[in-house]
């Protein structure tokens, strides 16, 4: 018989051929997006996807595309293996985005429903915390607040994991700037958050493993952080001794948009295919009763859990070393180190009257007394040590606690109210006094964190010498010359330059209360390393 060609083909080379035709379209209708049958993806998918799983078999169905979903912790923090995965379905792309630009370049995605982070209180706390607000519309500035006095212990996913944690840190941290804009460098070069994170006793490497843990540890949690679809579901459930209210912060929320990714380009029809079967009204209303997130369609009428506004939507940041820098401060929440401050205070004869009043309203500001937002995230926390050193020629007195309660700040506010005036001013003296107690601090626990802030009002005239300060500081254990900078606080006739001199030797900075007031430079300075 002559081929196409007009030359004869023989019997046995044509039907090698059909044959092979036939199993290239059998394989293209089990794995190409173009066939009649199944077309088959892997899917990187973060675990919170795994409540889907009841409408993958009717997408295969209606679709004729097979999500076959590998739930990984790691999936929102490690970029996808593109070789071994099609798709990706994560609750948030943005720390991908961030922290691997060029890998993420050019993907395809498409948001399929959203949710906030947001706070589940138990009804005494919430009530509590109501209370204390007017118009009882909580702030992450609150819940701050609450946690670093230990009225609030929650439970949090590990943002260095999970989408949700991370988000729950980006709003926190977004709410203690105070800009309402997406956070900069400058907004995180002070920790803090630390009172707010002194407040957790739970974590989890994914949002599920934090649910689980909550339900199973609910004496030693009364608020969990988590998104709000989490919080619904679980009081849907008869786990909890005590259903959490759900708490919207006012002053903003990050949200997750879940996106379906396409990784393999070659598959863009069936991803095609699964997005729009994802956006249906009538799917939409499905995900939503089996999620409790909020469709992404505004013709679907919301579960009427879900008709709460979600107000402001917090930005995500868009540098990556802000990123870097939250997670680098939040460190290992499994094992927390104790921050310890020493306070170096001048009490020469210039600081009586107008001056003293300022310096005890900043304490009493520190200790709980300042009810700004800023005041919230700055105050003293439960669980952080604090020295107060008074010195005029020499040292007059030193008091260290480690925060416990009311008494333990009353102790410091006594400290800090008593007189005993010196009749010079040993600047120098004071800043080595310092540094061999932060060292003591640190030989007795490496790990710690420790500052000195130093406060005067006037030059150095008795004492140490700045040269002899300098010699003593370079003999300090290079361990404790890292780790322990010095943060001075311009006030009066202090020497500016020499202050800003062992401010840049230390590692820390100056702040000049001409600019702000004590109360303030104090807590610009809180959280400084």
């Amino acid at each position: 018989m002559p081929g196409p060609d007009g030359q004869p083909v023989r019997r046995g080379a044509g039907l090698l051929a059909l044959c092979l035709a036939l199993v290239a379209g059998l394989l293209t209708a089990c794995s190409g997006d173009d066939g009649g049958d199944t077309v088959r993806l892997r899917v990187l998918a973060g675990p919170d996807l795994a409540v889907l799983a009841p409408l993958l078999g009717e997408l295969k169905n209606e679709t004729g595309v097979d999500l076959r979903l590998d739930h990984r912790a790691d999936a929102e923090t490690k970029t996808p293996d593109r070789d071994r995965y099609d798709l990706a379905w994560l609750s948030s792309d943005r720390y991908l985005r961030l922290t691997d630009k060029n890998a993420t370049r050019g993907w395809q995605r498409t948001p399929t429903m959203t949710s906030p982070v947001v706070i589940g209180l138990k009804p005494d706390v919430a009530r509590k915390l109501r209370a204390r607000v007017p118009g009882s519309r909580l702030t992450w500035a609150d819940i701050a607040d609450a946690a670093a006095t230990g009225t609030v212990r929650f439970g949090m996913a590990d943002p260095r994991h999970a989408g949700s944690g991370l988000a729950a840190l980006v709003g926190v941290a977004t709410a203690a700037a105070g800009t309402g804009a997406a956070l900069r460098p400058e907004d995180v070069s002070c920790d803090r958050l630390r009172g707010f994170r002194s407040g957790q006793t739970l974590t989890a490497d994914t949002g599920p493993a934090l649910v689980d843990s909550y339900v199973d540890h609910q004496d030693e949690a009364n608020a969990l952080i988590t998104y709000e679809s989490d919080l619904l579901a679980l009081n849907a459930t008869d786990r909890l001794d005590d259903r959490l209210e759900v708490v919207r912060p006012e002053d903003g929320m990050v949200l997750a948009d879940f996106p379906l990714l396409l990784l393999n380009p070659a598959h863009r029809t069936a991803y095609d295919k699964v997005t729009r079967w994802l956006r249906r009204d009538s799917v939409q209303r499905q995900i939503m009763r089996h999620t409790l997130r909020r469709p992404v369609n505004t013709t679907v009428t919301r579960d009427a859990r879900l008709r709460e506004p979600i107000g402001n939507a917090l930005f995500y940041p868009d540098q990556r070393a802000v990123v870097e820098t939250l997670l680098a401060d939040y460190g290992d929440s499994d094992r927390r180190t104790t921050s310890q401050v020493v306070f170096l205070l001048d009490f020469s004869g210039s600081m009586r009257g107008a001056r003293m009043a300022a310096l005890r309203e900043a304490f009493a500001g520190l200790s709980g007394a300042d009810p700004s937002t800023s005041g919230k995230f700055t105050r003293f926390y439960r669980g952080e040590r604090l020295t107060v050193v008074r010195f005029g020629g020499r040292v007059l007195e030193e008091k260290t606690v480690t925060v416990t309660g009311p008494k333990d700040l009353t102790a410091l506010a006594e400290t800090v109210a008593r007189g005993g005036y010196g009749d010079a001013t040993a600047v120098w003296s004071a800043l080595d006094h310092g540094y061999r107690t932060a060292a003591r601090a640190l030989a007795a626990d490496p790990d710690r964190s420790v500052s000195l802030v130093l406060m005067t009002d006037g030059e150095n005239n008795g004492g140490l010498s700045y040269a002899e300060f300098v010699r003593r500081h370079n003999a300090l254990p290079a361990a404790v010359r890292a780790a322990v900078h010095t943060y001075p606080v311009h006030f009066g006739e202090a020497d500016a330059g020499e202050l800003r001199h062992a401010a840049v030797r230390t590692g820390g900075r100056m702040v000049d209360v001409a600019d702000s007031s004590l109360s303030e430079a104090f807590k610009e300075i809180r959280g400084c390393h």
